[in-house]
């Protein structure tokens, strides 16, 4: 089964509960698959948070086939640049994300907010960090941990991530 998530929620649903501009988004909800394109949150300094189209998952490396979906090991050359720049970190909504045959969610946070990192290049493009384990999952951030994903030094981003995965 492909991995997946789901966005039930419009571009200004998003951006009202996750606290960004549209920036022009017109996202209508539903089934993200690798290769389609969902929005994520990007900061910058003339903007502040907003919405941008991506697709999900990052050209591979050199001799890769594959798009490159998921984010599991922090320490891999194919994403310690990226993850070291604040730029290139985001937050990736979503609704409900598939583990196995089932759909999961947080009632008490229906609109989630995963860490992810985007790239520029021939595509924009973005990944979701997930656990490392066997039957990955996303790693979910809290409202108040938004900014620390977006903004903080490496180091300190890195506890928060190694803290999630607790």
């Amino acid at each position: 089964m492909a991995p997946a998530y789901r966005i039930d929620a419009s571009a200004q649903q998003i951006a009202k509960d996750l606290g960004a501009d549209t920036d022009g988004d017109v996202w209508q909800g539903g089934m993200v698959e690798p290769g389609g394109y969902a929005p994520v949150i990007v900061t910058t300094r003339e903007k502040g948070r907003h919405l941008v189209p991506r697709q999900w998952g990052v050209p591979p490396p050199p001799r890769g086939e594959h798009l490159v979906p998921f984010v599991r090991n922090l320490d891999s050359p194919f994403w310690i640049g990226t993850l070291r720049h604040t730029q290139f970190r985001c937050l990736v909504p979503m609704t409900h994300y598939r583990k196995g045959d089932s759909w999961l969610t947080d009632p008490a946070a229906p609109l989630l907010a995963v860490a992810g990192i985007w790239r520029d290049s021939e595509i924009p493009s973005f990944a979701i960090l997930t656990t490392g384990t066997p039957a990955p999952l996303p790693v979910i951030l809290r409202p108040e941990t938004y900014d620390v994903w977006l903004r903080a030094d490496i180091k300190i981003a890195r506890l928060l991530i190694e803290k999630s995965l607790r």
